[in-house]
């Protein structure tokens, strides 16, 4: 592709997104168009890209958006609902979203689209996250369009509102960090900068609709990630494990006063569901160096500008 191809990016002040258009300024696209219905998000995107195109709208509603996808040379759809208390939500934002992007994408005759779907389409999880996303993965693949649906793990990197963003932050703030029972639950944890760059690498290469599981290449137990959040981040609280139950009635007691909560009773059951996600070669396949765990995580809560920044739930 060339360096000025218009590339249109739905769902772009997110943590994919944010992380997204920084790797792609850093490889040298110039025409980029943000667009996401998020008031505060996009403000992080206008004060960090002040020279990129960005769009707030709801996508999951008809409006002016649908005219910036004239002249699109692909589409990077990113847009999705990870966290809520009802399924509402989720609807609207993976499923009706994607449903108005696709006709967008056939009317204009957008040649490419990279769809970023989620491990949990092949997870033993049947929350709202989980079942929303399956059904938007389908929709893509059943839409007609070339497309390369790429399904990530657990994410973690800069401008992370929720998983280890969110935890790190929590640790900072409380007496004691508590862990529900053993924390022997084993995660495959994918680096954001490494996922851009893949996502990226698919846009270049287009593979013909092809799907991709991109799974974090270390193996880590959950209280090992908080573990070394604690050590990266020189933080002193301690790591207390408590009984399952009670870890779980007191998430479902924050839910009952939050609208919106970090960590919810469902997430909370997908964390010990005990899943293995299949590990590919995708560092050969895309051409992406896959950068180690705890170095990872140190650049994630330790970089002077994009470590600072947190977005919104």
């Amino acid at each position: 592709m060339d360096k000025t191809s218009k590339i249109l990016i739905p769902g772009a002040a997110g943590l994919v997104g944010q992380n997204l258009i920084v790797a792609l300024k850093t490889r040298g696209y110039t025409n980029l168009v943000a667009i996401d219905k998020h008031h505060e998000n996009i403000k992080v995107l206008r004060e960090l890209h002040p020279e990129i195109t960005i769009i707030e709208a709801d996508l999951a509603e008809d409006g002016e958006w649908k005219k910036a996808f004239e002249g699109a040379d692909v589409v990077l759809m990113l847009q999705a609902q990870i966290g809520a208390p009802t399924i509402e939500p989720f609807i609207r934002n993976n499923i009706t979203s994607t449903q108005n992007i696709l006709e967008v994408i056939k009317h204009y005759k957008i040649p490419y689209t990279v769809h970023i779907s989620s491990s949990v389409v092949n997870s033993k999880a049947t929350d709202f996250y989980t079942t929303t996303k399956k059904e938007q993965e389908k929709l893509v693949v059943e839409s007609g369009i070339e497309h390369c649906v790429l399904r990530p793990t657990l994410m973690f990197g800069w401008f992370d509102r929720k998983h280890l963003g969110w935890l790190s932050r929590f640790m900072e703030r409380v007496p004691v960090f508590p862990i529900p029972g053993h924390g022997r639950y084993m995660r495959q944890p994918l680096y954001e900068k490494d996922f851009c760059n893949i996502i990226i690498s698919a846009m270049e290469k287009q593979p013909k609709n092809q799907a991709f599981n991109i799974t974090g290449r270390d193996e880590v137990d959950y209280i090992d990630i908080i573990r070394t959040i604690k050590r990266v981040k020189h933080i002193k609280t301690p790591i207390v494990k408590i009984p399952y139950k009670l870890f779980y009635f007191l998430m479902w007691g924050y839910a009952l006063f939050s609208s919106n909560p970090p960590f919810t009773t469902q997430q909370l059951e997908a964390l010990v569901a005990d899943d293995h996600f299949e590990l590919i070669p995708w560092w050969d396949i895309f051409g992406v160096k896959s950068t180690p765990f705890e170095q990872a995580m140190v650049e994630t809560f330790n970089d002077p500008v994009y470590s600072q920044y947190v977005l919104e739930f």
